[in-house]
């Protein structure tokens, strides 16, 4: 019986995008390491990642990695196709929907730190509205809103200044590319 070999064809773009969702999954794990005050309040480090893959090689990249460590978070955390894997695929979808706008800003007046905090607003967005339409559909979670927006502008705050500033040094050492 004769045996065939598949051969993937695989780009340096792949490769980069594969080692940006490792990074940002492993993000992923130190986070869930991190005891939360609040169930839900988390510091969403992975997006570090994120926002620099966007500034640097465009949304689709960005998209590829995000997705990426939602769904292999998901499964290393035992969580795929769980309440959790859909709050957190509905919050990168949405925080990845507003960051395509985003990047067609004035870069003048936005950068990282404003991308990271709309990405942030559009995640607690998306996760509320999967918690209201389907696990708590009562108006009495609109009382958690000021707390989750609170969280995420400070978390949203502080991932962008460490994404400028990790891009800061970066830029100095090699020159921006961007793939779309």
């Amino acid at each position: 019986m004769p045996t065939s070999t598949i051969k993937l064809n695989t780009t340096a773009e792949d490769h980069h995008i594969a080692r940006m969702a490792a990074v940002a999954l492993g993000l992923t794990v130190l986070e869930n390491a991190i005891p939360s005050p609040l169930p839900g309040v988390k510091p969403g480090l992975a997006n570090i990642a994120t926002l620099i893959v966007l500034a640097r090689y465009g949304w689709r990249a960005a998209a590829w990695v995000s997705l990426l460590r939602v769904v292999a978070g998901s499964l290393l955390f035992g969580s795929f196709l769980a309440p959790g894997f859909f709050l957190s695929l509905s919050g990168a979808v949405l925080s990845l929907l507003v960051l395509a706008f985003a990047q067609h800003l004035p870069a003048r007046w936005f950068g990282p730190v404003s991308h990271s905090i709309y990405a942030a607003f559009a995640h607690i967005a998306g996760q509320m509205l999967v918690v209201y339409l389907w696990l708590i559909p009562h108006a009495g979670i609109a009382y958690l809103i000021p707390v989750f927006a609170i969280a995420a502008l400070v978390f949203g705050t502080v991932n962008g200044l460490i994404a400028a500033r990790f891009m800061d040094k970066n830029n100095r050492l090699s020159p921006q590319i961007h793939a779309d």
